[in-house]
């Protein structure tokens, strides 16, 4: 390979990383964004149909609502859907179960939650609406 030879072929390297450089990457939104808009608190979850609140979570970050029968455990999650009114995760916690789970944004302090999956060993299934109830 000759000097020259070497010279030409730094020169195109060089063109074609600054040409990359000069053309950034999309801009992302933020994995699940619909989650910040809900306000932290003490939140009651009232299964639909049914008169008495199923159950009552403080809620620092609102992705503690997506696992609400494995809420203590460490679970890995697979995004579904994430749009400005609704999220949809499949999540999966080794040991525990797994499931899966939509959250409608409808406000700050109301949600509609679907959810489903195993539980040690056992099957749930229910729908429930999210009301914040102040604060924790």
């Amino acid at each position: 390979m000759t000097m020259l030879s070497s010279i030409r072929k730094w020169i195109v390297a060089s063109a074609v990383a600054l040409g990359f450089a000069a053309f950034p990457a999309p801009a992302q939104a933020p994995e699940l964004a619909m989650l910040e808009r809900v306000e932290t608190g003490m939140w009651t979850l009232k299964e639909r149909g049914k008169p008495d609140i199923r159950d009552r979570i403080c809620v620092r970050d609102a992705r503690k609502l997506l696992q609400i029968e494995h809420r203590n455990a460490t679970c890995s999650r697979f995004v579904i859907e994430d749009t400005p009114k609704q999220v949809t995760v499949s999540y999966s916690c080794p040991g525990t179960g797994n499931g899966r789970t939509t959250i409608k944004f409808e406000g700050s302090e109301l949600l509609q939650i679907n959810t489903q999956g195993i539980v040690n060993g056992s099957p749930f299934a229910y729908a429930v609406e999210g009301r914040r109830a102040g604060g924790c």
